[in-house]
């Protein structure tokens, strides 16, 4: 099972392992707040992806499509994941203040359209 949390929430026994999957880390943020088991940076959208969708709604469409496109090019990162994910919970770990827009939804999402 694979499920999201912001790198702000407080962590739970609940959260199984705790990946973050940001290139940046999350400012304010301490290694101990976090309690994080792994960083896969080079999962995360890449800077100049980032900084072209600028959190703008209006592209929010292309940014998945282009995001998903990244993803192809990682099949190492996604395995790990899907691996993880199959001996259990797995909590994708993101920064973004928007939870319905941001690259860790998009990244659960493949993850779970390729499973099987």
């Amino acid at each position: 099972m694979i499920q999201l949390k912001r790198a702000y929430d407080q962590p739970a026994s609940s959260d199984g392992q705790r990946i973050l999957v940001e290139r940046l880390w999350p400012r304010g943020v301490t290694k101990e707040k976090a309690a994080l088991d792994l960083w896969l940076k080079e999962i995360a959208p890449s800077p100049g992806l980032r900084k072209w969708f600028g959190h703008d709604p209006a592209r929010w469409d292309q940014f998945q499509h282009k995001y998903r496109q990244e993803l192809k090019s990682h099949p190492d990162e996604v395995e790990l994941l899907r691996r993880k994910a199959r001996q259990g919970r797995v909590t994708l770990i993101y920064a973004a203040k928007d939870e319905q827009r941001n690259g860790a939804l998009v990244l659960k999402e493949y993850l779970d359209d390729k499973k099987g």
